[in-house]
């Protein structure tokens, strides 16, 4: 396994980090056991893997719960934990009220990395709450900083960071003279929207990246033959057709035709390296130097094993090209807006404060 730093701090995060979203089960990822849960993390760690990613919504809270049940024979002070706060919580006082409340699901005494999970402004809100009141009166990032840093300063957080945060929104918070971690991205070959800014403005400043999605949810694996046979709820983004999920916010045609010839080419260039699908888009996004870790969830030690093995050995500049050449289409298409899930003009990563 290799290690990078992230962004300016003392953290060496391995290149692969563990999603622990479908931890503790769930309607979306469907039921699991604490029992495989910690053959899980052990797998995980003997791997080589010390990054493990959570936040309170995945499964309120269950994901935090099921992980410090499964680390808790694991050594603390050699495993990186992040945890995310949802901006509804953002508000002055409540903000340390939901890191406490993190800590004692995870059952630890400190978070390595806290992120904001999204920027704070009334589209983000929305999304996770109908409470008119709060929608309307998003936190003050002001506000909002002063506590990550109490919290800092109490030792209950190691370090600050946020998860899809654009350019603008970083700018927000380094303005009330926070340093930034480490910002969690969505990436992955057909989603290269932070290449255009996100990702050059986080090298220039130094803060780290932590990419998610890296396997887009299964499109990037060998598991569907082809996209009608996706669950609808994995089909909500804006590559995909709106009408293709009940859950779907974009409104948008998506580009199901580019993605269809994207998976072929990408599939016979796997083959000839002797790779499965999912080992080459983990190795493509490892392979950028940006990425300080990319996160791949699963439940199956076998798989992990199976995408480990994908990290180990650096894609070739030739296979690299070849990848970046195929996706470009749909880079082009799905163009700058990091949000996937919303129509441009409402990318929670770029909408103002105000409603």
């Amino acid at each position: 396994m290799r290690y990078r730093k992230a962004g300016r701090s003392d953290l060496e995060l391995s290149v692969l980090g563990l999603g622990c979203w479908a931890l503790g089960g769930g309607n979306y990822w469907g039921d699991s056991k604490p029992g495989d849960e910690i053959k899980l993390l052990q797998t995980a760690y003997d791997l080589g893997i010390n990054y493990f990613d959570t936040a309170e919504l995945y499964y309120d809270g269950r994901s935090e719960t099921a992980l410090g049940r499964a680390i808790k024979d694991l050594p603390r002070n050699r495993i990186i934990i992040g945890s995310k706060l949802l901006p509804s919580n953002a508000y002055k006082d409540k903000a340390i009220n939901h890191c406490e409340a993190s800590l004692q699901r995870l059952d630890t005494d400190y978070l390595d990395i806290y992120m904001l999970h999204w920027p704070i402004n009334s589209k983000s809100i929305e999304v996770f709450t109908d409470d008119e009141s709060l929608i309307e009166n998003p936190p003050r990032v002001e506000e909002t900083v002063a506590d990550l840093l109490k919290l800092r300063d109490q030792g209950k957080i190691r370090y600050i960071g946020v998860s899809n945060f654009g350019k603008r929104w970083m700018q927000e918070f380094e303005r009330n003279d926070i340093l930034i971690t480490v910002n969690q991205l969505p990436y992955n070959v057909l989603s290269r929207a932070i290449e255009y800014e996100a990702l050059p403005y986080c090298d220039q400043v130094g803060t780290g990246i932590i990419g998610y999605s890296v396997l887009m949810q299964g499109v990037l694996t060998d598991k569907y033959p082809s996209l009608d046979e996706m669950p609808a709820h994995y089909c909500r983004t804006r590559h995909f057709n709106h009408k293709m999920s009940p859950q779907s916010r974009h409104g948008e045609p998506g580009c199901e035709e580019e993605l269809i010839i994207a998976r072929d080419k990408m599939q016979m260039i796997a083959r000839d390296h002797g790779l499965s699908m999912s080992q080459l888009s983990i190795n493509w996004a490892i392979r950028n130097e940006a990425m300080t870790s990319v996160l791949v969830g699963t439940r199956n030690p076998e798989r992990l094993k199976e995408n480990v093995a994908g990290a180990i050995e650096p894609l070739s500049p030739e296979a690299y090209q070849a990848v970046n050449e195929i996706t470009r289409p749909i880079k082009e298409i799905m163009g700058p807006e990091i949000d996937y899930y919303e129509s441009p003009s409402n990318d929670r990563t770029t909408f103002s404060q105000s409603r």
